[in-house]
């Protein structure tokens, strides 16, 4: 297990907040998300920011998981995340547009970090949730983290438990909680 220093967590969080431009306050999301998952035993950033051969579409963060037992074992090797960095829940759009990226990839999980979650109602299953809802027919799994889960976790194990409960209730409610 290895602790995630919330001095430095919040210092990435103040950084997106003092940033003048959208790039700047998106950039610090990154590093946040790269630094706590970067911390998990078995995963390395392999890219960031890549754009695909018909620069049609952006990759925010790449993470290839080498399945470490204290770490992301119950996860593919390959993982894509994206970082929103917004003051507003994502909507339908954003979150599909996640999705396609995962699809034309042939992946089947990806890690949306929302700072502030997505649009619609979990119970009725409505706007972006729907998305979600949706791609697990074709076999994706999209967890959505926000930037207060992540800043209340401590260490590795809490974050690796944390994306476990999120699997589990994706699966067993349809939908993002």
């Amino acid at each position: 297990m290895a602790t995630l220093s919330q001095p430095r967590m919040n210092g990435f969080i103040a950084q997106g907040q003092a940033a003048t431009t959208t790039k700047g306050k998106g950039d610090a999301f990154e590093e946040l998300l790269s630094y706590a998952i970067g911390k998990v035993p078995g995963i390395s950033i392999t890219r960031r920011n890549v754009l695909n051969d018909a620069n049609s579409e952006e990759v925010d963060i790449a993470f290839f998981n080498e399945q470490k037992q204290k770490g992301f074992f119950f996860l593919p090797n390959f993982i894509l995340a994206e970082c929103k960095n917004w003051s507003r829940p994502l909507g339908s759009i954003e979150v599909n547009w996640f999705d396609t990226k995962l699809k034309n990839r042939g992946l089947s999980f990806g890690i949306l970090f929302a700072a502030n979650g997505i649009s619609g109602d979990a119970a009725d299953r409505t706007a972006a949730r729907d998305v979600i809802s949706n791609s697990l027919k074709e076999g994706r799994d999209i967890v959505v983290v926000t930037q207060a889960e992540l800043l209340a976790i401590t260490n590795t194990d809490e974050l690796c438990q944390m994306i476990k409960e999120k699997i589990c209730d994706l699966k067993v409610s349809g939908t993002v909680m």
